[in-house]
């Protein structure tokens, strides 16, 4: 062997060595490209949610924890409702209140505090109804102590 069959044995090395890292690059290709598509529904699903959970968040932030107030009279949701009337008859738990008055100790409604009693505030443990008035179709309502 001369020199230019050694030159060319090293030249036919690198070459294979060259063709070697081709198949390489094009295989870590392949599985790059499997791997984003396999990604990718997922990636957008949780892109979903957290954009939901962000609309979600922006609306709870900016809920106001104090019931809302509108043409003078303060509007309740049905269970920030509940929660007032009990509290205003735990703190006075020797009276006994007409919707009428709960509704002006809150500021809301009279039939908003009727409604309440009659559809929700029936179950209720903690709240005496007391039948007042002519036929005992009128009620006071007092907190059991």
């Amino acid at each position: 062997m001369d020199k230019y069959d050694l030159f060319i044995q090293k030249i036919d090395h690198f070459q294979s060595l060259v063709e070697e890292k081709k198949q390489l690059q094009d295989k870590i290709a392949a599985i790059e490209q499997e791997y984003t598509e396999r990604i990718r529904p997922l990636q957008l699903e949780l892109d979903t949610i957290i954009k939901q959970l962000d609309q979600n968040l922006a609306k709870l932030e900016t809920t106001p924890a104090t019931p809302a107030t509108s043409s003078g009279y303060t509007k309740y949701g049905r269970g920030q409702l509940g929660e007032a009337i009990k509290d205003l008859l735990r703190s006075n738990p020797d009276k006994a209140f007409k919707p009428k008055e709960i509704a002006t100790a809150l500021n809301t409604k009279g039939t908003s505090v009727s409604l309440w009693f009659n559809k929700y505030g029936t179950p209720e443990n903690d709240i005496e109804r007391i039948p007042a008035g002519a036929g005992g179709k009128r009620f006071v309502y007092k907190f059991k102590g």
